[in-house]
């Protein structure tokens, strides 16, 4: 996909976060992509299988961690408006 390998995108990636004082790896990126596309409403077995390229829906399931009380009572409110 692109014209370098994952050490020289490790590299940026690890540069830019130096940039903005954070400590950043591409598997950050990857997390935050997932949880971001999950936390807006995207079915969590499109989150699994497209964006993730999970086998199974467990790992993701995983991988995302628990919904909080609170975050569940906001989508519930969401849904019902």
């Amino acid at each position: 996909m692109f014209p370098f390998g994952y050490t020289r995108a490790r590299e940026i990636v690890q540069n830019a976060g130096k940039m903005i004082n954070v400590n950043l790896n591409p598997h950050d990126l990857r997390r935050h992509a997932a949880t971001y596309a999950s936390r807006s409403g995207v079915p969590i077995e499109i989150v699994s299988k497209i964006i993730l390229h999970h086998a199974n829906l467990s790992t993701t399931q995983r991988y995302l961690g628990k919904v909080s009380d609170t975050e569940a009572i906001h989508w519930i409110d969401n849904l019902y408006r």
